[in-house]
């Protein structure tokens, strides 16, 4: 059971649910109405979840911005009792191509 106000990692099968696709969806689609911006969802990299008022999920993912792959970190805070979701943050981490090797 996660402790109240710690950040935690979540494992990494539930990293691809259904409620992790369905969070970094809305925080793809809230940035890009915000920022006249068409981010591609390629991969979860990594979710970790504090249990407060709800949940704050931090999760970094991998999109694609006009053809480069880019690392972007967000975080969502979720009350499911009261059909509330939140982007609270949702910033450029780096350019995701210079962390691959190249070919």
């Amino acid at each position: 059971m996660a402790k109240v106000g710690g950040i935690h990692e979540k494992d990494g099968a539930s990293n691809n649910s259904n409620e992790i696709d369905n969070l970094v969806r809305f925080a793809i689609d809230d940035h890009n109405k915000k920022s006249n911006a068409q981010l591609e969802l390629v991969k979860v990299l990594n979710v970790k979840q504090q249990v407060v008022a709800g949940t704050v999920y931090y999760i970094t993912l991998e999109v694609k911005d006009g053809g480069q792959k880019k690392e972007y970190e967000t975080k969502v805070w979720v009350k499911p009792w009261m059909d509330f979701k939140q982007v609270q943050e949702f910033k450029l981490v780096g350019d995701a191509s210079s962390s691959f090797p190249t070919v």
